[in-house]
């Protein structure tokens, strides 16, 4: 959960990445922002709409992958990029379940109704064009499977920045821009 001074941190580290032409790999796992006072009186809402700004005109290639709980404005504010992967288990999406279900029916509790409705999944995040690939969460143990997860994001991200590569940078812009543009066609199911 992120403080302000995390986002501009990271904007500044962004900023150092398209100076010297490289590529920007975030990784996403946050339940948000910090919700503190202290976050608001220094600025939180300031410091995330700048990083998601910022990081729509960057003119490297951009990925962004969801590893974990990705909601609400932390996750948004590293998350505006030409291609969003997904692990196959993490969650993606405004804000969490629990977060809906008490601003829809003043009633907690009912989280699990809430994450149906709100399609996070891989899976339906997938279908609704949100997430351009699923990595896929092998079985065995833990060690096994972190090995085997990181060699698929190893080759994932770099035939991404490959293929990301051959554009121009107005190309990069333009496609972020799309992607971005074009996801409010895609609706919600409300209760």
């Amino acid at each position: 959960m992120p403080n302000p001074e995390s986002y501009r941190k990271g904007i500044r580290f962004m900023k150092q990445a398209e100076k010297f032409k490289r590529p920007v790999i975030t990784f996403i796992d946050t339940k948000g922002a910090y919700p503190g006072i202290g976050a608001e009186e220094r600025g939180q809402g300031e410091a995330i709409a700048k990083s998601m700004f910022e990081m729509a005109k960057l003119k490297v290639p951009i990925i962004a992958i969801v590893v974990g709980e990705g909601s609400s404005g932390g996750a948004l504010a590293i998350g505006v990029a030409n291609k969003v992967f997904m692990l196959e288990n993490a969650i993606y999406s405004i804000l969490s379940p629990e977060g809906y279900s008490t601003i829809l029916w003043k009633d907690s509790s009912r989280y699990k109704e809430a994450a149906e409705k709100m399609k996070l999944t891989a899976k339906d995040l997938y279908d609704l064009k949100v997430i351009d690939k699923i990595i896929k969460e092998p079985n065995g143990n833990e060690e096994d499977i972190f090995k085997k997860v990181v060699e698929t994001l190893k080759k994932e991200i770099t035939n991404t920045i490959n293929e990301l590569n051959k554009l121009s940078t107005e190309q990069i812009v333009q496609d972020r821009y799309q992607k971005f543009r074009n996801m409010g066609k895609y609706k919600m199911q409300t209760p």
